[in-house]
């Protein structure tokens, strides 16, 4: 993975009062494998520490994506042999349809 796609990127984020808008700057904070946030014009870039996360850090950004409504298939960029059970093969998860697109029986 090159340094470009080690950047999430949110855009049209919707914060439900000022207290949300500090919620999410400090969750952001909270998540170990967030280097950097950087407003880049209207979207917000999430520069990305490492190419392989921790599951902890995988699932925060799960969460926090599926809370604030952003794009969730960036993610999709880390599934690993090491995460594939719980992240891909889990296919009832809240985050499966987001990530990957698939629709299972």
């Amino acid at each position: 993975m090159n340094k470009l796609n080690n950047i999430l990127i949110g855009k049209s984020i919707k914060y439900y009062s000022h207290k949300d808008e500090d919620a999410f700057f400090e969750w952001i904070n909270k998540i170990d494998c967030i280097d950097k946030a950087v407003g880049e014009g209207r979207e917000l870039h999430l520069y990305i520490a490492d190419n392989v996360l921790q599951d902890h850090d995988l699932r925060d950004l799960l969460a926090f994506f599926y809370r604030y409504k952003l794009d969730m298939k960036q993610l999709e960029r880390f599934l690993n042999k090491d995460n594939k059970l719980w992240f891909f093969d889990n296919y009832k998860a809240y985050w499966h349809r987001r990530v990957f697109g698939i629709k299972r029986n």
